[in-house]
């Protein structure tokens, strides 16, 4: 079964544009009106970061909003309990360390998560061989498991994964945590062409993307971006006008590979 979030982000024409925020960054009340911002402003799917004491894939500024959220005393129930009466017509995702979901409960996360608009599921410290404590929960949803791949992953690792990648790939595109970028490997462009040579879903390009020039760029060799810490501050220091404008933008750059 195709799932929903890949069939939504293979646009052959326009690069699907992926958005990050921190859950409860601003209160839990500011959730649901932060997502349908983000719909408005015509991003393909966003992803709802769950606020965690060790991020260790996470940049300043997303350590910074996870500790606003982590001070408002939001939690992963506390997020998927709220999405459950969300209007977002696009998919959502999470995007949350396993501890989060093991002090849930695995079922009990799934359950809430089948309750809402989720149909994807990001777990950066879950290695691709340790992912079976939580694939037979999801077995029979609609929800995808999204691999996340590095720059230094062998090819026989990346076919491997491409293999059983479910909604799209996350290609992270720096050796690093995430954070705003000028510049990035030499040889980004024939990874992610390779990649996406072999994948069945999706390939987006997520850490340090923040300009249009970086989702012209992407465009050339993949499906689409992810943008996180660049939507975190902007909207963090209530610049919704002109991020806005932007996603708008990066939602019009067309795909030409």
């Amino acid at each position: 079964m195709t799932k929903t979030l890949t069939r939504k982000l293979a646009n052959k024409e326009h690069a699907a544009v992926v958005t990050y925020i921190m859950g409860g960054d601003g209160g839990l009340d500011a959730l649901e009106e932060q997502l349908l911002f983000l719909e408005k402003s015509g991003v393909s799917a966003i992803e709802i970061g769950i606020p965690f004491s060790d991020p260790v894939a996470d940049g300043p500024i997303i350590q910074l909003a996870g500790l606003r959220a982590l001070k408002e005393h939001v939690s992963l129930e506390a997020i998927l309990t709220k999405l459950q009466a969300s209007k977002v017509q696009i998919p959502l995702i999470i995007m949350s360390y396993i501890n989060p979901i093991f002090h849930l409960g695995i079922p009990k996360f799934v359950e809430l998560l089948q309750k809402t608009p989720v149909k994807g599921l990001i777990i950066p410290d879950l290695p691709y061989e340790h992912q079976t404590l939580i694939t037979p929960e999801l077995e029979g949803t609609d929800i995808a498991l999204i691999p996340l791949v590095s720059l230094t992953s062998p090819k026989e690792r990346l076919e491997e994964i491409a293999k059983q990648a479910e909604g799209f790939i996350y290609a992270v595109t720096v050796n690093g945590t995430t954070g705003v970028r000028t510049e990035f490997d030499t040889h980004i462009d024939s990874h992610l062409a390779y990649l996406k040579s072999i994948s069945p879903v999706p390939v987006l390009a997520g850490f340090g993307v923040s300009s249009i020039e970086h989702v012209e760029k992407f465009a050339h060799v993949c499906d689409g971006v992810i943008i996180g810490s660049k939507v975190v501050q902007m909207l963090h220091e209530e610049k919704s006008a002109e991020l806005g404008a932007f996603l708008q933008k990066a939602a019009e750059v067309r795909i030409e590979n």
